[in-house]
C-alpha cells in the first residue's frame, strides 16, 4: 500500500476494514478500481462481495479442477443450484453450509439454513421436494454441547415441518473439535419440468427489479463477512450477524413465485441470501452483462431509521428478487397480493455495467460490476502438511479384543454409530407422500416422482478423521461411499453438490488439506464419472487455536428408472443367505470408530479407494437390484462388517447367523475392519449360483458369511479371540433386546 494511502486511512475505515473482513491491501485495490476511496455503503459491498462466503478467494482457483460434464447434467456450476434432466423433468439440487450462525445462535442458525437453500432451490423455479442435513457436534455428553444439538435439530425440524418439506436423510457425527464450531450443512432438492426452469441472469434494460417476501431489518448485517471470519470469545455476543426465521412467510414465498413462474412472468430471479440485496442484484446483473439501479425509498423495512448501509447488507430472510418485465407487472401484483408477501419495484435494469444506488435522492453507491463479481481477489496461499498429522498416520493402529460380545455392543453403542432415530423422528419425512424408503432404512433414501415409475435416490456423506489423516484419499472415500450408498438401493449417481468445511486457509496445513480434498474429489468424481453440479465452501472454522477436522460432505443423486426395482438395507426373511461382496476385507484400522471406542488414541490412515473394484462393486448392485436377484444390501463403513449386520437386522424380527471362518482373516479384522469398497448382499437360496457367477463376471470377492434366521438373535461363530490366536472356536450369542437396548441407547 502506498504510504501516501495509508496515512489516510483514519481509524475508523480501519476499524470498518477489519468488521468487514478487508486487508487494507484489498482497500488499496478498491481505491485503485474506483480512482477514489469508496464511501460507506461501497466499502460495505465490497467486504461482502469480496467475502470468502461469497467470492471464494481461497478456493475459486482449486475448485476448477472439479469435473462438471455428464449424461444427465442439465446444469452445472454457477447457477443457484445444480440440475441433472431425466426426460423433460428437471431435478435441481445444492447444498450449503450454515455453520457459524448454529454456533452462535442453533435453532435460528440451522433454522436460516434451511430456508436459504430451499430458497436457492426455488430462485430455480423448482418445488422443493426434500431436505437432508449433515450435521457434526462435540462430545453430546457435554451440556453446552447437547444445547447446541437440541436447537440446530429443533431449527431444522420447526421450519421444514412448517413449510411442508420433509427431511428424508442425513448423518451425524460427534467428535471434540466440533465443540466450539459445529457444522450445519443443508441440502435440497427440488423437482421442475425443464422448460420452466428460471435462471439469475438478468436480462432487458427497462425491465423492473422487484423485491418481494419479507420486510427489511437490521438481522443478518454482515452474515457473509461473519461466516468468513474465525470464531473467538467476542463471537457469542454477534448476534445482530445472525438472522430470524419466519417459516410461515417462506411458505408463502414458495406458492407465490412457483405461480409467478408458471405464468411466465419472471426474466430471473435470486434469492436475497448471503450480503442480502447486495449480492443477488449485483450477482444477476454481472451475470447479465447489464447495469442495474437501486431505489432504497421503495425497499419495504421493518424500522423507519435503517440507514442504507443496513438495508445494502441486511440478511433479513425469506425475501426474494425478481426480474420483471413493465408489461407483466400488474399480474405478478396480483400473486404478491394473494399471499400477502410485502413487495415494491426497487428499481430497474440499465446498460450502464454498474450497480448505482439511490436514498433519499442521493447517489450512495456507484460501483462498475465487474470490479464487485468479477475481479474479486483470489489468493493461493503457501501449502503444507503438518508433521504433527504425518506422525499420526504412520503409527500402525492394534486393535486386541478379548470380550466380542461387550466390544460389539460399545460399538453399536458409540454416538457414532447408533440410531439416530432420536433425530430423524424429529423431523417429518412422509410430508408430500413422495418417500418410499425413509431414514434410517438404508444407505440413501428414495423418494418418488410423482406421476411417474422413477424416483431419486439421494444421500449426504463424509467423514472427518479421514479427510485429516490424509486428505486426498478421506475425500475419494466421501465421493465413493456417497455414490455406493445410491447404488445400494439400485439408483445410478448421476451427479453430486458439495459442502467444504475447512479451518483457516491461512494456515499450511488447512490449505494443503483445502488442496488435497478437492483434488481427491476430483478424482473420485472422473473414475466414477460423476459430475460436480455445483457447492458451497465454508472455510474459517475454527476457534481459540482449535480446528474443525477437514470435512467434505458430498451429497450424491442417483436416478431410478423403475421405482418398483429398489431394495433397502433390511434383511427379508429367514432363509437368505448373506455373502460379503467386493474387495478383499484388510487389516484397516486408520482413523477407524473401533479405537475410539476402545479408547486408543486415533492413528494410522484410511483404507485406499481400488477405482477398478468400486466400479463393478456399484454397477454389480445396480444390476442384481434391477433383476430382482438380492432382497437386501448394505455397504459397510464406520463400523465395518459388524455394524452394518446389526443394522440390517435390528428392526426386522429375524436373526442372523454369522460364520466368519469362511473369511481368511482373524475376528477381529472380520469384524471391525474398515476397508473400503464393500458390501452384505441377502438372497434366496436358489440365486445362489447365478449371483456367485455375476460377482464372479465383475471380478468381485465373494463368500457367503451367513443367513438370516428365526430366532431373535445374533450368533457369531469365530475361530481364535485375537490377532495372534487362530485356534479355538468359539459360538457369541448375543439377543435382539441387548443389541436394541445398545442400539437405541443414545437420545437428548
Amino acid at each position: 500500500m502506498s504510504s501516501e494511502l495509508k496515512e489516510k486511512i483514519s481509524k475508523n475505515t480501519k476499524k470498518h476494514l477489519e468488521t468487514l473482513n478487508l486487508s487494507e491491501e484489498e482497500y488499496e485495490l478498491i481505491v485503485k478500481y474506483l480512482g477514489r476511496e469508496p464511501n460507506e455503503v461501497e466499502l460495505g459491498m465490497f467486504g461482502a462481495l469480496w467475502s470468502e462466503h461469497c467470492g471464494y478467494k481461497h478456493t475459486r482457483k482449486l475448485l476448477k479442477e472439479l469435473p462438471t460434464e455428464g449424461k444427465y447434467i442439465y446444469q452445472g456450476p454457477g447457477e443457484n443450484a445444480g440440475i441433472i434432466k431425466l426426460d423433460d423433468l428437471a431435478i435441481v439440487f445444492k447444498i450449503e453450509s450454515h455453520n457459524h450462525p448454529s454456533a452462535v445462535e442453533p435453532y435460528q442458525g440451522a433454522a436460516t439454513g434451511v430456508g436459504g437453500i430451499v430458497r436457492d432451490i426455488l430462485a430455480m423455479g423448482a418445488r422443493p421436494i426434500a431436505l437432508l442435513d449433515s450435521l457434526r457436534f462435540g462430545n453430546p455428553s457435554k451440556p453446552e454441547v447437547r444445547h447446541i444439538i437440541t436447537g440446530v435439530v429443533k431449527g431444522i425440524s420447526d421450519y421444514g415441518n412448517c413449510i411442508g418439506v420433509p427431511t428424508v436423510a442425513g448423518e451425524v457425527y460427534f467428535e471434540d473439535s466440533y465443540e466450539k464450531n459445529p457444522l450445519v450443512n443443508v441440502m435440497c432438492i427440488g423437482i421442475s419440468k425443464i422448460d420452466k426452469i428460471v435462471k439469475s441472469v438478468a436480462k432487458g434494460v427497462g425491465n423492473l427489479v422487484v423485491y418481494y417476501g419479507a420486510k427489511t431489518g437490521r438481522d443478518g448485517v454482515h452474515g457473509a463477512t461473519f461466516a468468513s471470519a474465525e470464531l473467538d470469545a467476542s463471537s457469542k455476543d454477534d448476534k445482530s450477524s445472525i438472522q430470524i426465521a419466519d417459516p410461515f412467510v417462506e411458505k408463502k414465498l414458495i406458492e407465490a413465485t412457483l405461480e409467478l413462474v408458471e405464468k411466465n412472468l419472471v426474466v430471473a430471479i435470486q434469492d436475497m441470501g448471503a450480503a442480502g440485496i447486495t449480492s443477488s442484484s449485483c450477482e444477476m446483473a454481472a451475470k447479465g452483462n447489464v447495469g442495474i439501479e437501486l431505489n432504497l425509498d421503495k425497499v419495504p423495512t421493518r424500522v423507519d431509521d435503517i440507514t442504507p448501509y443496513e438495508i445494502m447488507l441486511s440478511e433479513s430472510q425469506e425475501r426474494m428478487l425478481a426480474i420483471i418485465q413493465p408489461s407483466k407487472l400488474e399480474e405478478a401484483k396480483k400473486i404478491f397480493e394473494k399471499w400477502e408477501l410485502d413487495w415494491a419495484v426497487i428499481g430497474k435494469i440499465t446498460n450502464t455495467k454498474k450497480c448505482t444506488v439511490k436514498y433519499k435522492g442521493e447517489t450512495v453507491a456507484d460501483i462498475p460490476l465487474k470490479y464487485l463479481v468479477d475481479e474479486v481477489p483470489t489468493y493461493s496461499k503457501p501449502s503444507k502438511e503438518d508433521h504433527n498429522v504425518k506422525r499420526i498416520r504412520d503409527i500402525k493402529p492394534t486393535v486386541n479384543i478379548e470380550n466380542y460380545k461387550e466390544t460389539i455392543l460399545k460399538l453399536i453403542s458409540s454416538p457414532n454409530i447408533s440410531s439416530k432415530r432420536w433425530i430423524f423422528e424429529q423431523y417429518d419425512w412422509s410430508v408430500q407422500t413422495n418417500t418410499v424408503i425413509p431414514p434410517g432404512k438404508a444407505g440413501a433414501s428414495v423418494i418418488r416422482i410423482k406421476g411417474t415409475n422413477k424416483g431419486i435416490a439421494l444421500k449426504v456423506d463424509g467423514n472427518g478423521r479421514y479427510i485429516y489423516s490424509l486428505p486426498f484419499v478421506g475425500a475419494t472415500i466421501a465421493v465413493a461411499e456417497a455414490a455406493r450408498n445410491v447404488s445400494f438401493v439400485g439408483a445410478e449417481p448421476a451427479g453430486i453438490t458439495n459442502c467444504l468445511n475447512f479451518g483457516s486457509p491461512d494456515n499450511e496445513n488447512v490449505y494443503y488439506q483445502l488442496q488435497q480434498g478437492i483434488k481427491g474429489i476430483s478424482k473420485a468424481c472422473r473414475e466414477l464419472g460423476i459430475p460436480v453440479t455445483g457447492g458451497n465452501v465454508s472455510l474459517y472454522n475454527e476457534s481459540e487455536g482449535i480446528q474443525i477436522y477437514p470435512t467434505i460432505t458430498i451429497g450424491c443423486v442417483g436416478i431410478i428408472e423403475d421405482i418398483s426395482k429398489i431394495v433397502d438395507s433390511q434383511f427379508k426373511k429367514p432363509g437368505d443367505l448373506i455373502a460379503l461382496i467386493g474387495n478383499e476385507t484388510k487389516e484397516d484400522f486408520g482413523m477407524a470408530e473401533i479405537l475410539k471406542v476402545l479408547g486408543q488414541d486415533l492413528c494410522g490412515k484410511p483404507s485406499i479407494i481400488e477405482f477398478d473394484i468400486e466400479k463393478k462393486l456399484q454397477e454389480f448392485a445396480r444390476f442384481v437390484i434391477k433383476h430382482g436377484l438380492v432382497n437386501s444390501a448394505n455397504d459397510l463403513s464406520e463400523g465395518g462388517l459388524i455394524v452394518s449386520i446389526i443394522e440390517s437386522m435390528v428392526d426386522t424380527n429375524f436373526g442372523v447367523f454369522l460364520d466368519l471362518n469362511s473369511l481368511p482373516v482373524y475376528p477381529t479384522i472380520a469384524l471391525f475392519s474398515e476397508t473400503q469398497s464393500r458390501g452384505i448382499f441377502s438372497f434366496d437360496k436358489e440365486f445362489l449360483d447365478t449371483i456367485q457367477t455375476i460377482s464372479k463376471h465383475y471380478n468381485l470377492k465373494f463368500r457367503v458369511i451367513g443367513e438370516v434366521i428365526k430366532e431373535d438373535k445374533l450368533i457369531i461363530k469365530i475361530k481364535g479371540n485375537t490377532l495372534t490366536s487362530n485356534t479355538n472356536e468359539e459360538t457369541i450369542t448375543i439377543t435382539k433386546e441387548e443389541l436394541r437396548n445398545a442400539y437405541y441407547s443414545n437420545t437428548l
